[in-house]
């Protein structure tokens, strides 16, 4: 069976799974992707190289990405969309830009978009995008389960996001927010109500324990906006702010999963997630 199944049926949560970045670079590459896609595609292996190593240690996250159809790559020039996001809470933003040659990628400050500081490479982009991963050399539940929904809502198709036993997932630009066990009415409500705390895996910005406690706030107070950020951590608890001076504190337990494999062809093992369990209101902060 494959390990998305097998996760399911395990009930592993979601929440506090996410990947970690405080921004994301989407490139545009046409054709097949390997296992590593920024060095095993058609993009050329020397920048994609190039691009790993001035994006490490900035907390930028580099996707590749495809319109949904056929893959193949004619080696025709054109133009890339590149999509450039911050992350950061209450202050995030997407841009977009189309390239000349890919390579114009390495004009980009990358430190200034690990730190959420716009450099105007791109124009502004103001409606959420949802990308959905569906690189099969990664593991061959994201193509499976990933590609439909891309192809039905005409979604971007992306490249690796992380714990893809919870194929099919997603990430939503330009918050950060990742999603798992996708379908197409949470994909559709996801690109048309924002942030929905259903089947969320976290902001990618936050720990895996402020993850946990901010989609448990999400979900607590129906909040479907870039309000929400996370103020302070405990080893057993985090604490949750909203923009108009709210705060929760969120309980955090660790409670074990049922073996299950973390890919498919691996071998089923025992995992420690975290989960919310309780969420307490404190006096509102004078802002």
């Amino acid at each position: 069976m494959r390990c998305s199944t097998l996760s399911g049926f395990a009930g592993e949560p979601l929440a506090g799974t996410a990947a970690t970045a405080t921004a994301w670079l989407c490139l545009e590459q046409p054709g097949p992707w390997g296992r590593d896609a920024l060095t095993e595609s058609h993009l050329d292996p020397e920048l994609g190289a190039e691009l790993q190593r001035r994006a490490a240690g900035t907390g930028v996250r580099i996707l590749l990405i495809r319109r949904p159809g056929r893959h193949a790559d004619d080696h025709v020039p054109a133009t890339r969309r590149l999509y450039l996001a911050s992350a950061s809470p209450g202050a995030s933003w997407l841009e977009q830009a189309d390239l000349a040659v890919p390579e114009e990628a390495l004009e980009l400050d990358f430190e200034a978009l690990g730190a959420g500081r716009s450099t105007a490479f791109g124009t502004p982009v103001h409606d959420p995008l949802l990308l959905v991963c569906t690189n099969s050399k990664r593991d061959v539940c994201c193509a499976l389960y990933g590609r439909p929904i891309a192809t039905a809502l005409n979604l971007w198709e992306c490249t690796h996001t992380g714990g893809h036993r919870f194929a099919p997932t997603g990430v939503l630009l330009p918050t950060g927010h990742l999603y798992g066990r996708l379908d197409h009415q949470l994909a559709q409500r996801v690109v048309t109500e924002g942030i929905v705390a259903d089947r969320c895996r976290g902001r990618s910005c936050f720990t895996p324990r402020g993850q946990v406690a901010e989609v448990a706030v999400r979900e607590k107070i129906s909040e479907t906006r870039d309000v929400l950020t996370v103020v302070a951590e405990t080893p057993d608890s985090a604490t949750v702010r909203h923009a108009d001076g709210r705060e929760w504190r969120v309980t955090l337990t660790e409670q074990p999963v049922p073996p299950r494999p973390a890919s498919c062809g691996k071998s089923p093992d025992i995992a420690i997630a975290l989960v919310a369990t309780a969420i307490d209101e404190l006096a509102k902060v004078c802002r």
